[in-house]
């Protein structure tokens, strides 16, 4: 009977300890300290970072294309709200990237009003926290199509840093990334 109750007083105090971490902090580092069951999975194919779930698909879609597959898997293209985002992103990325143009759509356009830029879900992008690259970027470049550049894609697989955006044609197909909260 001793060495049941002292399982039972073990098990209790784990669950007290897994809740009090999950009351007092965030619950992505309590999932890490405690690989807890209680804690948010993503489905077998995704990735996951704090309470979202990521996909990294490698077909090669226009921006459009992109956004209806990735609605059609109940998410939508990357919204990026941390600089912790951008480099949970960018470390995968660079695994995944195979040549130099292996770029990633994001759910990033300026396709309603030139140079402001709005996330999939309508919220403007937080000018405070951008990631375009040095290199002049948005450029809005016409040589390639007439339209514009007017999506965003990401990755630059020999570059340091976290600026990895680059504003592209929608019309050219890259692979994307999807992204919903986790279950």
């Amino acid at each position: 009977r001793g060495y049941k109750y002292h399982q039972t007083t073990k098990q209790l105090q784990k669950l007290t300890d897994e809740n009090a971490c999950f009351v007092a902090l965030d619950s992505s580092l309590c999932c890490n300290l405690f690989k807890a069951d209680t804690c948010h999975k993503c489905q077998e194919g995704w990735e996951q970072n704090g309470t979202q779930c990521y996909y990294f698909s490698t077909d090669k879609l226009t921006w459009e294309q992109a956004r209806e597959k990735c609605r059609r898997n109940g998410a939508d293209l990357v919204k990026i709200e941390s600089e912790d985002e951008q480099s949970f992103l960018m470390q995968k990325l660079r695994d995944k990237m195979l040549e130099d143009e292996d770029k990633f759509w994001i759910g990033l356009t300026d396709s309603v009003t030139e140079d402001t830029w709005l996330w999939t879900d309508g919220t403007p992008l937080n000018k405070s926290l951008t990631f375009w690259s040095s290199q002049g970027e948005p450029d809005n470049w016409k040589e390639e199509d007439a339209d514009g550049e007017d999506c965003v894609r990401m990755g630059e697989k020999h570059k340091s840093g976290l600026k990895w955006w680059f504003d592209k044609s929608c019309k050219k197909p890259h692979k994307s990334i999807y992204s919903r909260s986790s279950r």
